[in-house]
């Protein structure tokens, strides 16, 4: 499989960057699909109460999968930039300790998540009428965390050595078992909330015994070794430093969860808890294309600032953020214009549809500059930045909107909580482009450095070449 990765260096940037995200968009949409059938499904068979159950139970699942992000995207490009610089050794250690590191921790996240889910529900803002859904949903999802963190991983893995038609098909299969599965286990057996939780579980289950064909019958270009599965320092202390940006990105969001949920419940009720749900599935519809261009993005900007082709690096930058900037500008103007039909497809509630579409406008307002913000955050983590990347997966949702969305709810109430999301979306953006403007200078330092290299190292191949002839001169006969 050595081709998936030298097409990384080789082949045209516009061509490489739509063949890794395209199967990451569609796979993301097909995951993003099923999150809407999951609410659907519950919006119809069990009701407005059954979504705010679930609304708060999934920051819970994404922190979850938030631990397989993180080692599957730093483990992942440290994959990327070791084949970048033709250290095959180093990247199966990493494949290995990345492994090693997903089972440990989902079992303890398993555990602990077991012993204090009730208390884990309060805090995320489970109300005493919907705590009781929360608690279905969760107990279940629990004993699924091993396969929700070996999915994520792996997914990385793939994608880190140009395979993004297996991450795909690994995402897909899941994602459409669990759309077939859920009507039979909420309705037919009659299992309501907790059959969205057993029909999820399961078709991650079916989705890792897809990833163990992958890896152990020679679809990868990676090895499994008995000795790269010892914990390595030295490895995981980098994957865990890049990582980190993309696990406080997500955990970050389910913090986000947290004090919206407590502050929707104190300046408004169990329906503005699940108004915020359905605008959180429905944005996830939108958001999952700017994040699988991203995902297409990482391995190629990885792997060739490994090999030092920094103009591919650039060049990639620059074909990616005007993908995501034109999607995200497609998706402000789908839910500006379309706010009631899109609220509908989830609930036929009409509270929630009224009181929803202005919410929903208000939330989206400045959605236009995120994907610019998830590209630009992206391009740290594929070269090793871990400083700036975890700065800037902070800075939207954590050291902008939290502390906003408190002083905005004390002054505006219900509608000062709907506003911060316009204000966090722009000054993270304007965070994000400082930062990118300043790694751009330092690339085309680096690049005028390695072509003073390169053109170095030619002189003196060509000197020695010249030199050779001059010295052999075949004898007359």
């Amino acid at each position: 499989m050595e081709e998936n990765t030298n097409k990384l260096e080789d082949k045209k940037i516009g061509k490489l960057l739509m063949e890794l995200s395209l199967p990451a968009i569609v796979a993301m949409l097909v995951q993003a699909l099923y999150n809407f059938v999951d609410t659907i499904y519950i919006a119809r068979g069990v009701g407005t109460l059954g979504i705010a159950g679930v609304s708060v139970a999934f920051p819970i699942q994404m922190i979850i999968m938030a631990f397989g992000g993180m080692i599957g995207i730093g483990g992942g490009t440290l994959i990327s930039r070791s084949l970048g610089a033709k250290d095959v050794e180093r990247a199966e250690n990493a494949l290995g300790n990345i492994f090693s590191a997903i089972f440990v921790l989902s079992i303890a996240l398993t555990i602990l998540g077991t012993i204090f889910l009730d208390p884990i529900l309060n805090l995320f803002g489970a109300t005493p009428d919907i705590l009781s859904y929360s608690e279905d949903y969760m107990s279940v999802i629990l004993y699924g965390a091993i396969f929700f963190s070996i999915a994520m991983a792996s997914h990385n893995v793939m994608r880190a050595e140009g395979n993004a038609k297996y991450a795909m098909i690994a995402m897909i299969v899941p994602g459409v078992l669990n759309i077939i599965l859920d009507p039979i286990f909420i309705f037919v057996l009659n299992m309501e909330v907790k059959g969205a939780a057993v029909a999820t579980v399961l078709s991650q289950f079916v989705g890792v015994v897809y990833i163990g064909y992958y890896f152990l019958s020679g679809k990868s270009a990676l090895k499994f070794h008995r000795k790269n599965f010892i914990l390595d320092w030295h490895i995981m202390s980098e994957t865990l430093a890049v990582g980190s940006s993309a696990f406080v990105r997500q955990v970050a969001g389910s913090l986000l969860a947290i004090v919206l949920n407590n502050l929707l419940g104190t300046y408004g009720s169990s329906l503005h808890i699940a108004i915020f749900g359905v605008i959180n599935r429905l944005l996830m519809f939108f958001f999952m294309p700017m994040f699988g261009i991203a995902q297409g993005f990482l391995p190629i900007a990885a792997y060739n600032y490994g090999a030092k082709r920094y103009d591919r690096v650039k060049e990639v930058l620059k074909k990616a953020t005007i993908a995501a900037l034109t999607w995200s500008i497609v998706s402000f103007l789908l839910v500006q214009l379309f706010p009631g039909f899109l609220l509908s497809i989830f609930s036929t509630d009409p509270s929630l549809i009224s009181e929803g579409i202005p919410a929903l406008r208000i939330d989206t307002m400045f959605i236009w500059v995120v994907g610019f913000q998830v590209v630009g955050a992206s391009l740290f983590q594929a070269i090793g930045r871990a400083g700036p990347a975890l700065l800037l997966s902070m800075s939207r949702q954590i050291l902008i909107f939290i502390p906003m969305v408190f002083v905005m709810s004390h002054f505006f109430g219900l509608m000062g909580i709907w506003y911060t999301f316009p204000v966090s979306d722009v000054l993270s953006a304007l965070l994000t482009l400082f930062f990118v403007i300043r790694e751009t200078k330092i690339l085309n330092t680096l690049q005028k450095n390695q072509v003073q290299i390169n053109n170095e190292e030619k002189e003196i191949e060509e000197s020695y070449t010249s030199e050779g002839k001059h010295e052999y001169q075949p004898q007359e006969k």
